[in-house]
């Protein structure tokens, strides 16, 4: 199998798990401190995988001046994106705050709806990073890094989970949902897929750069999303639970 296909196909099977993860919330109501348990945990997964896979390899590489400068540039477009996408989410003006008993009616789905919606977009953007740098870990041995494929499933999980829930709260059918997600992780593996053919021939720091890249994304996105929604649910518990995934996945990356 050529590498830049199997990188594809890798990149699909972690982009899966975003499926598998809209499924459980579809078949199953899921306590959301347990979803907010998974997300701190992805947390310190992926806060490893980028330390030791991605921004320690692309110095090592590419140099100390293209590593800071992409990951410093990811960091900034990721929230640049997200800030927008908040801004075109605000309550208009004039429009008041929902009452309790709005949440009970159709606002409170509508709410639930535009949840589940910006957490896709949101897996859609970070998604896409993580995916490229599955691809380009395939560039060093034509092997899939498995610390980062770890990390991408299982914080890939809970989006999911939490998504997914919101979106079958709101009435959204199963065709719209799966259809969205399964959408989003064939995304990821075209992303990964892509990755690994178009920088086959790229210069050391051009690669360092481009990873340096996500992993700024991947970073901001983990301290901006994961990180508060885990604690707003598992409040001190947080902490230790992202040190578990960051042992977790330090553990696989020296095996």
């Amino acid at each position: 199998m050529p590498i830049w296909l199997e990188a594809g196909a890798w990149g699909l099977l972690g982009g899966l798990t975003l499926v598998v993860g809209a499924l459980v919330a579809w078949l199953f109501r899921v306590p959301r401190p347990v979803v907010a348990g998974v997300m701190a945990f992805g947390a310190g997964v992926l806060i490893s995988a980028l330390a030791f896979e991605l921004v320690d390899e692309a110095e090592r590489t590419g140099g100390l001046g293209a590593t800071a400068s992409g990951f410093l540039g990811g960091a900034v477009v990721y929230v640049a994106a997200t800030t927008l996408l908040a801004g075109r989410r605000r309550r208009p003006p004039g429009r008041p705050a929902p009452s309790t008993g709005d949440r009970a009616g159709g606002q409170g789905d509508q709410e639930d709806a535009d949840s589940g919606a910006a957490i896709a977009i949101g897996a859609l953007l970070d998604g896409i990073p993580e995916s490229v740098v599955l691809g380009v870990t395939m560039l060093d041995g034509g092997r899939v890094s498995p610390t980062m494929l770890a990390a991408v499933a299982i914080s890939n999980l809970p989006e999911g989970l939490s998504s997914a829930a919101g979106m079958k709260q709101a009435g959204r059918s199963a065709r719209t949902v799966f259809g969205v997600w399964g959408a989003i992780a064939l995304s990821a593996g075209l992303s990964a897929l892509l990755g690994c053919l178009t920088l086959q021939d790229a210069s050391p720091v051009t690669l360092a750069f481009i990873t340096a890249v996500a992993a700024g994304a991947i970073l901001a996105m983990v301290a901006d999303t994961m990180i508060p929604e885990a604690f707003a649910r598992t409040h001190l518990a947080t902490g230790l639970i992202t040190t578990l995934g960051f042992l977790t996945a330090f553990t696989i990356n020296r095996w």
